[in-house]
């Protein structure tokens, strides 16, 4: 017998040795194991906190998670309703998905033992395979210190507060290129904040080019749904940004301004036209009428434009862009900004008839006859009143009235007191105005300040050029000297009660806490409404109004389907960004209408 058979008997012979000394392999799961706390194992997932931005789904380099719906979970603003689900074999444990997710929901546990017969368990939907893993977390989980998400943006450089309320220059300075890049790689690209642009603008897509130096990819991108990108890049609501993955814990993406960095790069209407270079389509024979050269107006006359149409803008005032023109002071929006955006859109074929208005230099059935389709986008040209005694005397101004007069380069005396009464942006508005025009300037709203529909940073940005905010304050009556002219406002003050029905508490009169405020000028900024004498008895009857506002269907027509309409006479958002989805939903409605569904396929 070889050496190496004698081994083989041997060999396995000596492994019977073994049975007498302690296993070293544990029988799991009979004996417990607890890990130390710096151990990596499976993933939890606070689903109260997710809000299904997918980011731990992008940065994953082995493609480990997917994200799904959950029964009982649905997608809301800011949420898109899906969750993240891990297939535990390709996992790798490196912890990318926790670092980079923006809430801090995501987290891996101590627990990393699991087992089972069926392989589709593996595929881990974190916080709902394991409910209980709330409880074993351990120290790997997003830390705002040393995340790969940065949570701070970069500051906008400002004109300072002091010198700014010397004139009417713009008060936001944009950003530098490489401020503009820096802020662009913040974005995680989850997409959230296109469903929340009423537009549903291209946003992750336009920021990204901005990140990659395609600055004119980005212009391209932005002009595909939006006709007034430059506008909206200074004045939007932004709504976007209030669902920011960032802004769960930080400051969300500048997305506004990032839009007015692409848009301002263009100089002037050559220049949009030659970046954007967009296809044009053969005349098809249709014409359109429409009626208001605001944002809405402005975005059907665009895009048809852009299909074939014949399209004419009948507006009554002397300049287009309706209450971006006339409502928003020029330190916000520039003139020169406005012109050069509706200058690219006539050289795109839009044609503007100024000073004409409909009822008066036109019939309304001299349009419904001359065109295919009409357009109504007439905005809210007429201020409410505040209903107090006394608001016929001289110096008291619907505030509406009062910025469209100052933006047409009157000069206004307004004393040294304004009051302003209302909360809004509007109401904002009037009262950054009076201040350039060298007033001291009270706000008196009826509630608290938090409960104001200003914008944030124009309450902020008011505070700082030296406007007082007086909450809680409901005016009585205007008081006149002997001349007629304003020279006080009575107010009673108010406390806050809750609302039976919810919602916001309500403002209720103090009964004896009326006071006088001496002042030389009152605005009232509590609301618009508009001006429908322009429709002939006939049409108002076939067309339905709803509260002040025109109703229309999914494709922005009425019930006379040859009459469409949007913007602030339609939706009570009154906002530019809104009208402008207004405007987009209305060329979608006109082109199904003239041409039929299949040319909505086609761009």
């Amino acid at each position: 017998m070889s050496l190496f058979d004698i081994k083989g008997v041997v060999n396995p012979l000596t492994g019977l040795g073994q049975l007498t000394k302690k296993p070293h392999t544990l029988q799991v799961p009979k004996i417990k194991v607890e890990a130390a706390d710096r151990y990596r194992g499976l993933h939890y997932n606070d689903l109260d906190y997710c809000i299904g931005c997918g980011s731990c789904a992008e940065i994953c380099m082995n493609k480990a998670i997917d994200m799904i719906h959950i029964d009982g979970i649905e997608g809301k603003k800011g949420d898109s309703g899906l969750r993240p689900r891990v297939d535990n074999g390709r996992c790798c444990w490196c912890g990318l998905c926790v670092d980079v997710c923006p809430t801090g929901s995501l987290s891996l546990t101590k627990d990393y033992i699991f087992v089972s017969p069926n392989p589709e368990d593996f595929l881990w939907t974190p916080g709902v395979s394991n409910p209980d893993g709330k409880d074993k977390r351990s120290w790997v989980s997003s830390d705002l210190n040393y995340s790969v998400n940065t949570y701070e943006r970069v500051p906008m450089p400002m004109a300072d507060p002091e010198e700014r309320v010397k004139s009417f220059a713009e008060v936001v300075l944009g950003y530098e290129e490489d401020q503009a890049r820096q802020e662009a790689q913040r974005c995680l690209s989850c997409g959230l904040c296109t469903e929340a642009c009423p537009e549903h603008m291209h946003i992750p897509e336009y920021i990204n080019a901005i990140a990659r130096a395609a600055d004119d990819d980005s212009l391209r991108i932005i002009y595909d749904n939006n006709p007034l990108p430059e506008t909206c890049g200074k004045v939007c609501t932004r709504r976007c940004e209030d669902v920011c993955a960032l802004a769960k814990r930080g400051e969300p993406v500048a997305i506004r301004w990032l839009k007015r960095y692409a848009t301002e790069r263009a100089l002037n209407a050559d220049e949009i036209k030659e970046i954007v270079n967009p296809p044009i389509a053969p005349k098809n024979g249709k014409k359109v009428g429409i009626i208001g050269a605001g944002p809405a107006g402005l975005t059907v006359a665009y895009y048809l434009a852009l299909r074939g149409f014949d399209v004419e803008i009948y507006e009554r005032n002397s300049k287009a862009g309706g209450m971006t023109m006339y409502g928003i002071p020029k330190y916000r929006l520039p003139l020169e900004s406005l012109d050069k955006q509706v200058e690219y859109m006539e050289k795109v074929g839009v044609k503007l008839h100024f000073n004409t208005e409909i009822g008066k230099d036109i019939t309304f059935d001299e349009l419904y006859d001359k065109f295919d389709a009409v357009f109504v986008g007439v905005g809210l040209q007429n201020a409410w009143k505040l209903g107090v005694e006394g608001e016929e005397y001289k110096g008291v101004w619907g505030a509406i009235n009062f910025l469209r007069r100052i933006n047409e380069g009157e000069r206004i005396d307004v004393g040294n007191r304004v009051i302003v009464v209302g909360g809004g942006n509007t109401a904002i508005d009037a009262s950054r105005v009076s201040r350039r025009l060298g007033a001291e300037v009270i706000m008196l709203y009826r509630r608290r300040k938090q409960d104001m529909p200003a914008d944030w940073e124009e309450i902020e940005d008011a505070e700082a050029e030296g406007v007082q905010i007086w909450p809680q304050g409901l005016p009585t009556k205007v008081i006149a000297d002997e001349e007629g002219k304003v020279k006080a406002l009575r107010y009673i003050k108010t406390k806050m009660v809750p609302n039976p029905q919810g919602g916001r508490p309500k403002p209720v009169p103090i009964e004896g806490s009326e006071e006088d405020i001496e002042c030389s000028t009152v605005i009232a900024a509590i609301g618009q409404e508009a001006d429908y004498s322009l429709f002939p008895e006939k049409y108002q009857e076939k067309i339905k109004f709803n509260r002040g506002r025109i109703i229309v269907n999914e494709w922005g027509q009425t019930d006379d389907p040859k009459v469409f309409a949007g913007g602030d006479a339609v939706n009570r958002v009154a906002d530019a960004i809104s009208a402008i989805a207004d405007g987009y939903r209305a060329v979608k409605g006109i082109v199904r209408y003239l041409l039929g569904e299949e040319a909505l396929k086609q761009k």
